[in-house]
């Protein structure tokens, strides 16, 4: 197919397809996918050859958001059953982020819900980076905790943070149909800010929602533009409880092409399968290795995960292997030239266009999209809200659309385990 042999030259040379390009990646046939994956496997193993990296979430903080993102189990008004606690101490969270170091994660990402952290909440996060980098010298950190104000990313760089993550989610076309507490240009502040910072900056979408083929391009074309470090790639977790209960529009096929389409336009970026690959992958999991070289271990931010170990077994059944502590994830041309473990190299990623997405990514750790693990099986039983807490708000009524017959409501199951709770995480 002589699009796929354009796309395969074009990543290697690190070049923008066209957007004509990426819409056919999406337009292929069920009867092409396995073609689509094996050409844009092709760039995946040019720029990091057979490694997968492993990173697992800590969720810091669960529920108890005062925005109104459409797509999430923490948003205010939701009736989803999920666990609620406030701030892990940082000893609890360091407990937490050991299990999953324990089963071979490189990089820990500690989320918190909510619109963005007080200088507080900095202060809190920064002792907590301390405390799980006092045990750990060589882990990656990277911060997921809403929108930031200025000088927070520089706190939380100066704290030891490598990575901060904050997903655009879905285009600025069709972002004020998802969330009306805050804008697309809120976020894309928020990245800049993590750039500026020199941390590595992690941004991703969520694929599902009911966007079109040319949203999801125009959300990618957007990422490579900003130039992240890591883009995870979210496939919608449609909770019950939230008004997106009912989308359900993704395929393992489309769930391939997806992410295909992101190698291409991203070649040389670490692209994060995050949350929903269970669900929606299902038994394609191992083949979508071939297009991302980085996923969560475990658990997600609200909901269960394939376990750790079942993890491992499917990236060593695909003939690939994971990245230890002492490798650096990215391409030479975007490796560090002196500081955080992801941050991009002078020219970025780019195309002859000069601008390219990245590596570093925290899938799911940082758009609340309910996935991510946390916790070890010494982690604190959920504590009540804050002093002075706002009350939640009565839940947002749900549209009346019916569930496609097709729906895996039994693949969504929502986590128990881990941070916030007393028992053992999944990892």
């Amino acid at each position: 197919m002589d699009l796929l042999n354009t796309l395969v030259d074009k990543g290697l040379r690190r070049e923008l397809p066209t957007r004509e390009e990426a819409l056919a990646v999406l337009a292929t046939s069920d009867d092409d996918v396995l073609d689509v994956v094996a050409a844009a496997g092709k760039v995946r193993r040019h720029w990091f050859g057979r490694r997968v990296k492993l990173n697992y979430l800590v969720n810091l903080k669960s529920g108890l958001c005062p925005e109104d993102c459409s797509y999430c189990s923490q948003r205010l008004g939701s009736t989803a059953g999920i666990l609620k606690y406030s701030w892990l101490k940082p000893d609890e969270a360091s407990r937490a982020a050991a299990a999953g170091l324990a089963g071979g994660a490189k990089r820990v990402c500690l989320v918190a819900s909510g619109r963005g952290p007080s200088d507080r909440d900095v202060d809190r996060v920064s002792d907590t980076i301390k405390a799980i980098k006092d045990q750990n010298e060589n882990v990656e950190v990277c911060a997921c905790l809403g929108l930031l104000s200025d000088g927070q990313a520089e706190r939380l760089r100066a704290a030891g943070a490598d990575a901060y993550n904050h997903n655009l989610n879905t285009s600025e076309g069709t972002y004020g149909e998802i969330t009306t507490t805050h804008t697309y240009a809120d976020r894309v502040d928020t990245v800049q800010k993590a750039h500026a910072a020199g941390l590595s900056a992690c941004s991703g979408l969520i694929a599902g929602m009911g966007e079109s083929d040319e949203d999801l391009v125009d959300v990618v074309y957007a990422l490579r533009e900003l130039d992240p470090d890591s883009v995870p790639v979210n496939f919608l977790i449609p909770f019950e409880g939230t008004p997106l209960a009912k989308e359900w529009n993704l395929t393992p096929q489309r769930c391939l092409r997806i992410l295909a389409m992101v190698r291409f336009v991203c070649p040389d970026a670490e692209v994060r399968i995050a949350g929903g690959r269970e669900v929606h992958l299902r038994t394609l999991q191992p083949i979508a290795l071939h297009l991302a070289n980085s996923i969560f271990l475990g658990d997600y931010l609200t909901s269960e995960g394939q376990a750790g170990k079942a993890d491992l077994e499917m990236i060593a059944d695909a003939g690939f292997e994971v990245e230890n502590a002492g490798e650096v994830t990215l391409p030479e041309h975007r490796a560090p030239s002196g500081g955080g473990c992801g941050s991009r190299a002078e020219d970025g990623c780019g195309s002859h266009g000069g601008a390219g997405c990245g590596s570093h990514a925290e899938a799911g750790c940082g758009s609340h999209e309910g996935g991510g693990v946390c916790g070890s099986a010494s982690a604190a039983p959920a504590e009540a809200p804050a002093a002075g807490a706002a009350a939640p708000a009565a839940p947002a009524e749900l549209p009346a659309a019916e569930l496609p017959a097709d729906a895996r409501t039994d693949l969504v199951s929502v986590r128990r385990r881990g941070a916030g709770t007393d028992l053992a995480p999944n990892a």
